[in-house]
């Protein structure tokens, strides 16, 4: 079969790889019909993330038809159409126990990390009966495919995170996927204001397509407490992952307000505590656990999520190479989420 490979830092391959098997008796191997890019996959390709080896197959996302299962394996057949989570979970642990699947002892983050992915013709997914959603007749798999990773991520570490409620002023910092995904799923509880943040012009407009009621792309703090009469927001959500835009969320917090870190960091960043401490701000840290999955897929059944917006960029899967310098332009091709087809 063929798969994008992880060559060392900045080097990457779509070459021929062995099929995977069946390894153990919860295993599926999936056919992928769809797969796409994910921006934690240029963090590999530059060195961001060690524990990733060369010769990795990446990505963590996907949709496919089961081709084969193993013995234990109760509640899939060959032919099901499925939604792979980014999430593996045994189902079984005391974090998987607990709803906390990206702890899974067993599991957590591992398809592109730490065992072969899905940007490939097939895939292995372990705890197949807790790692795999079929997909309802008739929904679209493009838009399930964002069922995978961003827009479970936005829901849980954004809107949940941030305890987002009728009439709150939110403020999303960074309008890539994520920022857009967690714009999309705080819709679901009717805050007020949804303020998003960003330098792209392009990203800002289809923020606005999507349903923010207002957007900064200069001085994000000037232009926030402008925005509210000085007092701030009831909900800070960071979905960049740089010191900037975190301390940003902190400034401009109101008393009483939440912090929801959704970004991926790669370096410590200031916490102003001298001035937090006095606040009653709530800050809240998160790897997506991805236990949401089923309630925005009801969602997205009944029209309830316009995931289709977020895709910007179709690829045949053989033309992922050009999909990754494509995606990693983002800013220049006004890319949000490429589509990879088998």
């Amino acid at each position: 079969m063929k798969a994008l490979v992880y060559e060392g830092v900045g080097q990457r391959s779509w070459k021929d790889k062995s099929r995977p098997v069946i390894q153990e008796p919860t295993d599926a191997i999936v056919r992928l019909t769809h797969t796409t890019i994910c921006g934690t996959d240029l963090h590999i390709l530059k060195g961001d993330v060690p524990a990733v080896e060369a010769g990795r197959t990446l990505g963590h996302e996907g949709v496919g038809i089961v081709e084969e299962v193993g013995d234990s394996v109760s509640s899939l057949k060959p032919g099901d159409q499925v939604l792979i989570s980014c999430i593996t979970s045994c189902g079984h642990c005391d974090y998987c126990k607990q709803g906390m699947y990206a702890h899974c002892r067993d599991g957590g983050w591992i398809l592109g990390h730490r065992i072969d992915g899905t940007q490939a013709e097939l895939v292995r997914i372990p705890h197949a009966d807790n790692s795999l959603y079929r997909l309802p007749p008739g929904l679209d798999p493009a838009a399930a495919l964002m069922l995978s990773d961003i827009l479970p991520t936005g829901h849980e570490i954004g809107a949940l995170n941030g305890e987002v409620k009728l009439g709150d002023t939110v403020a999303i910092i960074g309008a890539g996927p994520i920022g857009l995904a967690a714009l999309l799923t705080s819709r679901f509880y009717s805050p007020a204001r949804i303020i998003m943040v960003d330098p792209d012009e392009n990203r800002l407009a289809v923020a606005r397509q999507m349903g923010a009621t207002d957007t900064v792309s200069g001085d994000p703090v000037a232009a926030i407490m402008k925005l509210t009469d000085g007092e701030g927001v009831d909900v800070a959500m960071e979905a960049v992952g740089i010191p900037e835009s975190f301390d940003t969320c902190q400034r401009i917090l109101r008393p009483g307000g939440k912090l929801a870190n959704i970004g991926v960091h790669g370096h410590s960043v200031e916490f102003r505590i001298q001035e937090l401490w006095i606040k009653n701000v709530t800050i809240r840290t998160g790897l997506v656990n991805t236990n949401t999955i089923p309630v925005l897929m009801r969602f997205l059944e009944a029209g309830g999520i316009d995931a289709q917006s977020l895709i910007t960029h179709h690829f045949a899967l053989n033309e992922i190479e050009q999909a990754y310098d494509v995606f990693a332009r983002a800013a220049s091709e006004k890319a949000i989420k490429v589509l990879l087809t088998a």
